[in-house]
């Protein structure tokens, strides 16, 4: 086999040099040039295919245009990185295999690989998109990654996935189709911002995650935005969850969040939905147009809701309990725009307390067939007598100080036309094969 003038160079390069070399498409060409390369070496591809799946055994710079394609021919990851202070930048990714419990992925970041940055790649055509799997302090930014939607949801692969990888950084990425779009488990100390999210079962997808930010990232169109599963610490700051099917925000034994400046909206069934989780402070976020705006249950203690806004929800809150529940704090409340309230001294707090449900409303949760009732003088004198006589009212919530003025949050007008495609979607009945109450399916 007669090796290309490139790959000649490199046997012949010093090792104790770090050098620049350009390397030719063809089948193992680039996994010969890896073999023979030294450690801080930039190998540069040009357009072509370069055939063959490879491993990144050493700290290298990889970097090329869009047309240059590696492929990895249907067999397991496509480029495998074991070393530390690896740099991809630029090129196409394709072609791994389809076996989902191996992960098989375009770019798979193993043990050890610390501090590998992944920058501006196209990752389409894989099982899953990149996996972040033990590397520390890893970085990806600035990639598309495009997934499959030819298997059933549930069967796709995770545009990224990280697992137990401290310190990772997830940013500006572009992810499309597949199963989730950043699935993070069993980490921690990491930042997942200003990525755009569609055409997905999850967004972003935490399991047993610790001490993580998620912000400034955008769901458009997915059956949900962000689910926060059994964490701890999530900071969730400043997200847009639009035309999201089931929930926008799932808390679901997640503990001691930070849930600020988001927003939901678009005919989504449940805006927030807080399952069994404790000690969250939910405040400042826009929670507009869904069926319902928040649903909470299963003995979620100890959550502070503040200044933020339900608008237009169908049904502004799902409490299923008997508990009383105060949703204000030190005298600042939440906006309701179906509660009609006066302000006579001008400090932007409702003179009148703001309660949303009543007996009548846990009745229908319970047994729905009641609603057949629901004009009926009987229904009618019970409620009557509830808002004459409150001590009749069972536990539930209650706003003290309930705001006058509900806090708006901007688009971008690349979203809004994001936005403007999923409108509609869930009309015609396609829900895929996926259900997002149903809480063990992860």
């Amino acid at each position: 086999m007669r090796l290309p003038v490139v790959l000649i160079g490199l046997v012949l390069a010093s090792p104790l040099a770090a050098e620049e070399y350009m390397v030719a498409p063809g089948t193992g060409s680039l996994a010969a040039a890896i073999a023979v390369a030294s450690p801080g070496d930039v190998l540069t591809l040009t357009d072509g295919a370069y055939l063959g799946p490879v491993t990144i055994d050493r700290s290298l710079a990889i970097i090329g245009p869009r047309g240059a394609v590696v492929d990895g021919l249907g067999s397991g990851s496509v480029m495998t990185i074991t070393a530390a202070d690896v740099h991809l930048t630029g090129f196409t990714v394709t072609g791994s295999g389809r076996i989902n419990q191996d992960l098989d992925a375009g770019v798979k970041i193993e043990k050890g690989a610390d501090r590998t940055r992944v920058e501006k790649l196209y990752v389409t055509g894989n099982m899953h998109g990149i996996d972040v799997h033990g590397g520390r302090d890893v970085v990806v930014s600035g990639n598309e990654i495009i997934g499959t939607d030819s298997l059933r949801m549930n069967e796709r692969g995770n545009g990224i996935y990280v697992w137990n990888s401290p310190g990772t950084l997830l940013e500006n990425n572009l992810i499309r189709f597949g199963r989730d779009g950043i699935f993070s488990n069993a980490s921690s100390n990491s930042i997942y911002r200003g990525n755009v999210m569609r055409d997905l079962r999850f967004a972003v997808h935490f399991m047993y995650t610790r001490n993580t930010e998620v912000s400034g990232n955008i769901s458009v169109g997915n059956h949900l935005g962000f689910a926060i599963m059994f964490s701890d610490r999530a900071k969730i700051l400043n997200n847009l969850s639009l035309g999201d099917r089931d929930h926008g925000l799932m808390l679901n034994y997640a503990n001691n969040a930070d849930v600020t400046g988001n927003l939901v909206r678009g005919r989504t069934k449940k805006c927030l939905f807080i399952y069994n989780a404790h000690k969250n402070l939910i405040w400042d976020n826009r929670f507009e147009g869904c069926h319902i705006g928040i649903h909470f249950t299963a003995g979620s203690e100890k959550n502070v809701l503040t200044g933020n806004a339900f608008v237009a929800n169908r049904e502004q809150v799902k409490y299923v309990g008997t508990r009383n529940m105060e949703w204000s704090y030190e005298g600042r409340g939440n906006f309701w725009s179906d509660h009609p309230a006066f302000d006579l001294n001008g400090d932007g707090i409702a003179d009148s307390f703001y309660r949303p449900n009543d007996v009548m409303d846990q009745i229908l949760w319970s047994q729905p067939a009641a609603s057949l009732l629901i004009g009926s003088p009987a229904v009618q004198l019970v409620r009557w007598s509830q808002r004459d006589f409150p001590a009749t009212l069972p536990g539930g919530v209650r706003d003290g100080a309930p705001l006058m003025r509900a806090l708006t949050i901007e688009i971008p007008e690349d979203i809004l036309r994001h936005e403007a495609e999923a409108t509609g979607r869930w009309a015609t009945g396609n829900y895929d094969d996926t259900d997002a109450d149903n809480l063990s399916a992860h």
